[in-house]
């Protein structure tokens, strides 16, 4: 099966498999002009309307018993403005195919995430982000987008042009009408030289803000049971292009990132007793490499095990102290985790429902292969993250609700508000839409 979320018998899935939608109808349209008339006529029909993408969140923000969108024929760059170094780009277009395509331009994103797979309207309105001291998330490097509002109509947001719903549908949760279009800042192209290495957990710790400081993307991943983790400094660089080898490229991004990662994770949740041995082996296996090339082979790489994930920021400065807790917790409570735990930063946004909206935050992702259950580990890893103010990725597992979101964002009335006066209805509700902002 391919990365995308499938549907058999009318029902529809998400990539993680934990979400389960069953629509009244899909819909397929191929123009703007198709989706208003496909949400004018669920009004018509009394019905919901959501769209989905390649189905990469782990919530149930897409699921819905209505009208289902699929926008995978809006896809394709509308145009790019090398004045303005813009291009504005179809909703349904896949992130690898805009990068694809861009580079064929000799252009390029400023910052990404770690994988492209998702749609750009999927990635940017539940706040995908990748890490950077200077860079933020995709949806902050939004400069204007299109949107279909519950009455049909389409609407053109920027910060010149409805401005208030610029601000909010950046990151809308698809709760403030339909992304049809996005227009995105891009640069010409540049190249990143990638340094990994292994690193002791204290000495990352210890110097974490040195790390940061100095480099214009740091992340790291630490592996639960050991004091080991393998970083990661991607720095912009003059050349020449060194990309990884063939031979060695499979060796480390498949063989030992994705194949035998998969049979470690079968072992370990067959005989879960093996996971601490096996998460020692897995921390030492990849060694220390330094690459360079353009911004988007650096940025992503496959993940082709299949997982379920929580992620929360926290404000930069609470990171360490977060960790710290975090790995007490786990030997305390006797888990078997054999996923790494992934940190990564974004400095503040200004977007309404950013998790770094107004505060320079450090992101902390914990991972359970699917199948595994996770629910122990997660409670107990979001009683941390939430004592120390932390913001769940709209995109992954959590608990809170619109009580949480109205105390956790300052803005978080002036999304509901606009929300109010968009979609009056609720055209755009579902369960967990109602559970995150209320009714």
């Amino acid at each position: 099966m391919s990365s995308t979320a499938s549907g058999k018998n009318g029902t529809w899935r998400n990539w993680g498999g934990n979400v389960v939608a069953r629509p009244a109808r899909e819909v397929t349209p191929a123009s703007v002009e198709e989706l208003a008339s496909a949400v004018r006529r669920a009004a018509e029909d009394g019905l919901t309307v959501k769209a989905v993408g390649t189905g990469h969140s782990f919530t149930a923000v897409a699921a819905t018993d209505g009208v289902l969108i699929r926008p995978h024929l809006l896809t394709g760059i509308r145009g790019i403005d090398r004045d303005a170094m813009t291009v504005t780009v179809e909703a349904g277009t896949p992130l690898k195919r805009l990068n694809t395509a861009l580079a064929r331009e000799g252009l390029s994103l400023t910052n990404m995430g770690d994988i492209m797979e998702q749609t750009v309207s999927g990635a940017t309105s539940t706040g995908t982000h990748g890490t950077g001291r200077d860079s933020a998330s995709i949806a902050a490097q939004i400069k204007g987008l299109e949107l279909v509002t519950a009455d049909g109509s389409v609407l053109s947001c920027s910060e010149r042009e409805n401005p208030e719903v610029f601000a909010a549908a950046r990151i809308g949760l698809g709760a403030l009408g339909v992304v049809t279009a996005i227009t995105f800042a891009v640069e010409p192209e540049f190249l990143l030289t990638a340094r990994e290495e292994p690193m002791p957990l204290d000495r990352v710790l210890a110097d974490f803000d040195q790390l940061w400081a100095e480099n214009e993307h740091f992340e790291f991943y630490w592996f639960p049971h050991t004091g080991n983790t393998n970083t990661k400094r991607n720095n912009r660089s003059a050349g020449p292009e060194r990309p990884v080898g063939q031979a060695a490229g499979w060796f480390e991004d498949e063989f030992l990132s994705n194949g035998l990662f998969q049979v470690a994770q079968w072992v370990g949740r067959a005989a879960p007793v093996t996971v601490p041995a096996i998460a020692r082996i897995s921390s030492r296996a990849l060694s220390a490499r330094t690459y360079t090339d353009i911004p988007y082979k650096v940025f992503t790489s496959p993940r082709r095990v299949r997982f379920v994930e929580m992620e929360y920021a926290v404000p930069r400065a609470a990171l360490v102290d977060t960790l710290r807790e975090l790995k007490s917790m786990i030997d305390r409570a006797g888990l078997r985790i054999s996923f790494p735990v992934e940190v990564r930063t974004a400095p503040a946004d200004d977007i309404t429902l950013s998790t770094a909206s107004g505060r320079d935050s450090a992101y902390i992702a914990i991972h359970m292969f699917r199948g595994t259950p996770y629910q122990a580990y997660f409670t107990a890893a979001e009683r941390i993250f939430t004592a120390h103010e932390g913001r769940p990725h709209w995109g992954k597992v959590h608990t809170r609700d619109a009580a949480h979101f109205a105390e956790a964002y300052p803005r978080f009335g002036e999304f509901t508000a606009l929300r109010n006066r968009l979609d009056p209805d609720r055209r755009f509700q579902n369960d967990h839409l109602r559970r995150v902002l209320g009714p």
